[in-house]
């Protein structure tokens, strides 16, 4: 087989508002591994009333609430896929029932590091019938006079959160439930950690992922998301509701109640939404960043599940629009990123990388370059930002395959991730 790419299986990878569509030959092509394809559920309304109507581990909101003057809701921000239209409106009718006024309830935007989300982007994101209805704001991270400090976990983790959310009464958190890096999956206590923390708690606690093991993406039960519960605890996360959504963003199914219990019930549902079997590592994997596209902040999500793909010393191409850049709110990252694992971890652990979190992240990229070679093509970073990641730029992905091959053979085998980032690789036994 000629390394030209003769076309034989066309491939189609979402790419922000766009596809990209491309062609593998058939023999190289073991398998393009996507999130499984359920049908989003009629009535989604319907099915968070019902969870809110069969609560795990805690009374129904109306009577849990009841007493409570000042109720803060915890929220996604627009890096997340979570339909808040539809849950909060449901929440605020139950709230009212317990006598709550609308007026009584502050919708909490969880940036965790991210920028503050825009008036016209809070209007599109919570829809026009919540703004009308309730005060929306963005959490004050970059302001410590906003910020409380909690003292540190058993573990060492500085506790410094929002002083909005430790004024409320009663505190709900809202999110999904997808594969996550950190603390194995996202939702629960995250919308807390990161979510409403400060700076020095989120920089720790990536810090933690990062030092004990390559990655617990998949993983329930891990450190991490022990010291996010232990936060969440202290803060007086009193419910969430989270959701599992299918690779379009439609609603599958909802869970409210108890941070660990409801979540733990999310995370079973959610592995088999987004487990993807294979039964072998590959010499390319191809990784899209949908939905995780607006920087790379938030589209490296797509190395995790690829570097558990392919093989050692293979390749990575990650293909993301990135419109924002690389971030937007941690720029000088590009200082140290092109570093080695031990560089950076031992920056950080001398107190020369400021910005934790960040540096934290730069170390887990620094762990995948280790074991594969790392191509970039992004209309949203340019070729200094790229090899400041450590990364090579190509200007398509043909051109990125072209060299893949050339280094690998004409016989590389190839994975695809449309969407990377809510993909879970699940090895299967070899018969």
């Amino acid at each position: 087989m000629a390394t030209s790419l003769t076309p034989e299986r066309e491939v189609l990878l979402p790419y922000g508002e766009q596809e990209l569509v491309f062609r593998l030959p058939g023999q190289n092509l073991l398998a393009v591994l996507s999130p499984q394809p359920f049908a989003a559920i009629a009535d989604p309304g319907a099915e968070i009333r019902r969870a809110m109507a069969q609560p795990t581990d805690m009374p129904r909101l109306a009577e849990a609430a009841k007493n409570a003057r000042k109720v803060v809701i915890i929220a996604d921000d627009l890096t997340r896929q979570t339909p808040l239209k539809l849950i909060i409106p449901e929440l605020l009718n139950e709230l009212n029932r317990a006598g709550l006024r609308d007026e009584q309830v502050t919708i909490l935007i969880a940036l965790g590091t991210h920028r503050p989300m825009t008036p016209a982007e809070i209007t599109a994101h919570f829809g026009p019938a919540v703004t009308a209805r309730v005060a929306i704001v963005n959490h004050p991270w970059q302001d410590p006079a906003q910020l409380v400090d909690l003292g540190e976990t058993s573990n060492g983790t500085p506790v410094q959160v929002c002083r909005l959310a430790l004024e409320a009464d009663f505190l709900i958190g809202l999110g999904s439930i997808v594969p996550h890096h950190i603390p194995g999956f996202s939702g629960g206590a995250k919308i807390i950690q990161p979510g409403i923390s400060g700076a020095a708690t989120t920089g720790a606690t990536h810090f933690l992922s990062t030092r004990t093991r390559r990655s617990y993406l998949g993983l329930a039960e891990n450190p991490v998301r022990t010291e996010m519960e232990t936060i969440a605890g202290q803060v007086g996360l009193k419910a969430i509701l989270n959701v599992v959504l299918n690779p379009s963003g439609g609603l599958l199914r909802a869970f409210f109640g108890d941070f660990r219990m409801a979540h733990r019930m999310g995370i079973e549902f959610a592995q088999k939404v987004y487990g993807v079997a294979y039964q072998k590592q590959a010499d390319i994997v191809i990784a899209g960043s949908h939905p995780c596209d607006i920087e790379f902040w938030q589209a490296h999500k797509s190395l995790y599940p690829a570097d558990m793909l392919v093989r050692e010393g293979g390749t990575i191409i990650v293909v993301t629009p990135c419109p924002e850049g690389v971030s937007i709110t941690h720029q000088t990252m590009l200082n140290y990123t092109a570093l080695s694992a031990e560089q950076i971890e031992a920056l950080i652990l001398a107190g020369e990388i400021k910005d934790v979190a960040s540096g934290a992240l730069a170390l887990a990229w620094a762990k995948v370059r280790q074991r594969a070679r790392i191509s970039l093509v992004s209309a949203g970073i340019s070729t200094e930002e790229s090899a400041a990641l450590g990364f090579t730029k190509y200007a398509s992905l043909e051109d990125a395959l072209h060299s893949a091959f050339k280094r690998h053979g004409a016989q590389s085998s190839i994975y695809v991730l449309p969407q990377a980032p809510d993909s879970l690789p699940v090895r299967m036994n070899q018969t």
